[in-house]
């Protein structure tokens, strides 16, 4: 039996058979048939928000916390449509499954340069897994479901459907929309069972063994496998940068992130590992630089991962396995369960223990506490009030890359940054599409100024959908990471660097949230937990010491004698 419907009608039907709950966008003439179906549509929220780079990233906050797809639907084509290429492009480098719909020029018209006209099947090729554009009404519900798949197949990523305006207004008949387990593969690839006996031997014969866990682990919600193998092997487990909350903060093999930004201790035992198991993880550019200066050259490398072509890219191995990291790891925690002497490798462990318990009381001894209020002292009184249970976003720049490391995250998923794609303005829509996803669990967004000044008009998005997150703005009047960079190496000749920002706690009031201010480091933990408390969106204005500025890429630098 089939029904007719018009193309927007057919859409709306395919993301409801996706069982899509949430649907973020800003609604435009170009696609006004889905709108129309939206409205009827009671299984679906609708989030209107003010800008659809905003939205995508809501979508991909949604999508990482949540582990479906997030969806945005930009209504206009045109620029309605080219605004979402940042949001597409910083899905892409944390692989988030984003399913983006947007409108398109009519068919006829296309190549006449008319309104709006642009080429997006073209414009979105380079920062998508796919795009397509539907080239008849009877194919939207096709390429709806192709969508999804190709979304969130392996390695995920963000899409593009483009729908042209006759497309969705058009009719056609159609069938009962299949159920996405008819068309979505159910189980991932295991480890040869070879492969698991070599790789056992391997570490079972390390004597400083190390487990990478990357964002295979954390997305997958695999700690609890990823912590079982470690404990068989009684050896230290670092995080991927940007997934420090892929093993829980308070595991006492956990070491925290490593890496060029990561801490002196993880960086180290990576640095000085002779086996090292990377489970998950791609040994990227974050993770690296590309550089031996990271990792040890004379380790042998185990690299799991279920995209194949990051296995060897960066760095040769000496096995790698193409499966998932957390059934990988407990395979390889069953072969283990052999192994005998242990000894040097519990020595390097203890010795690993002994060196965290002590970076983490110096973390707080060192804190500077004094006004104006310094990073450290910031982030030492944001551990003392952040709930164990707590979300927290973070933008590019180096207030948060410092903040990176310098809180503690309890549990899985409790971390979502911009990764490899460096976004400034990422943190706040972020964190308002994770609360979307859990909306039981506080969400706190840290960014600078400058960020939040890019993005401070979905404060309304928030207010208007009561999605109550709080943002600390910690507030230094600048782009602090350029401003570093002209400080150190080029003779404090200072252009584009200062920034003009209105108080951040009074703008919030102005679109009915709710503000609070830290004009010093002692006013810092009540205004957090009064915004936590207030149940309303909140923003938290952090008066930070504009001098305080620290170069991160001075690797970048080395030209200049830096």
């Amino acid at each position: 039996m089939t029904t007719p419907l018009s193309g927007g009608q057919a859409a709306i039907e395919g993301l409801k058979a996706e069982d899509t709950r949430h649907v973020f966008g800003l609604i435009g003439s170009a696609t006004m048939e889905m709108f129309d179906a939206l409205y009827d549509a009671d299984s679906i929220n609708f989030i209107g928000v003010h800008d659809e780079r905003t939205g995508t990233h809501m979508a991909d906050g949604y999508a990482r916390a949540s582990g479906r797809a997030g969806v945005i639907l930009a209504g206009q084509n045109g620029p309605g449509a080219t605004n979402l290429v940042t949001g597409l492009s910083q899905a892409m480098a944390a692989f988030s499954p984003v399913v983006s719909m947007a409108g398109a020029l009519s068919s006829g018209h296309v190549y006449r340069d008319a309104f709006q006209e642009v080429d997006q099947q073209a414009l979105f090729t380079p920062v998508t897994k796919k795009t397509w554009t539907a080239p008849s009404t009877d194919r939207v519900p096709e390429l709806v479901r192709e969508a999804f798949r190709t979304a969130l197949s392996p390695r995920r990523g963000p899409v593009q459907l483009n729908l042209p305006r006759d497309v969705l207004s058009g009719q056609a008949e159609f069938g009962p929309m299949p159920h996405p387990d008819t068309y979505r593969a159910q189980s991932l690839p295991a480890a040869a069972p070879d492969a698991i006996a070599e790789a056992a031997a391997l570490l079972g014969g390390a004597h400083q063994p190390v487990i990478i866990a990357g964002g295979g682990i954390k997305n997958t919600g695999g700690h609890a496998q990823a912590l079982a193998l470690a404990e068989a092997l009684e050896c230290p487990i670092v995080t991927s940068p940007g997934h420090g909350d892929a093993i829980p903060f308070g595991h006492p093999l956990n070491a925290g992130q490593m890496g060029p930004r990561g801490n002196p201790v993880a960086s180290r035992l990576v640095k000085e590992a002779d086996v090292i198991l990377a489970l998950g993880t791609r040994l990227g550019f974050n993770s690296t630089f590309y550089s031996y200066d990271n990792i040890n050259r004379a380790a042998q490398i185990i690299q799991v991962e279920l995209e194949p072509t990051a296995i060897g890219r960066f760095f040769p191995v000496v096995l790698g396995i193409w499966a998932d990291a957390p059934s990988t790891a407990t395979q390889l925690t069953a072969a283990l369960k052999t192994q005998q002497d242990r000894a040097r490798a519990t020595a390097w462990t203890q010795a690993f223990q002994a060196e965290r318990a002590a970076f983490l009381a110096q973390r707080d001894a060192d804190a500077i506490e004094t006004h104006p209020t310094q990073p450290s002292g910031l982030f030492r009184a944001l551990r003392g009030v952040l709930p164990m249970d707590a979300a927290i976003t973070m933008d590019a720049g180096t207030l948060c890359l410092q903040a990176t490391d310098a809180l503690n995250y309890w549990s899985p998923k409790s971390l979502f940054t911009p990764l490899d794609f460096g976004l400034v303005g990422f943190s706040f829509a972020c964190g308002l599409g994770v609360k979307t996803a859990q909306p039981d669990r506080p969400v706190v967004s840290l960014m600078g100024d400058g960020g939040f000044g890019m993005t401070v008009s979905e404060l309304s998005t928030a207010v208007d959908h009561g999605i109550n997150t709080v943002t600390v703005v910690m507030n230094n009047q600048c782009w602090g990471a350029e401003k570093a960079y002209q400080r150190d190496f080029f003779n404090g000749r200072y252009i584009g660097a200062d920034v003009s920002s209105p108080p951040f706690d009074k703008l919030a009031e102005l679109y009915g949230a709710a503000g609070f201010r830290a004009e010093r480091l002692s006013e810092v933990a009540g205004a957090v937990e009064a915004a936590l408390a207030c149940g309303k969106p909140a923003v938290v204005d952090v008066a930070v010491d504009p001098a305080a500025l620290y170069s991160f890429r001075r690797d970048s630098f080395k030209h200049r004698g830096g």
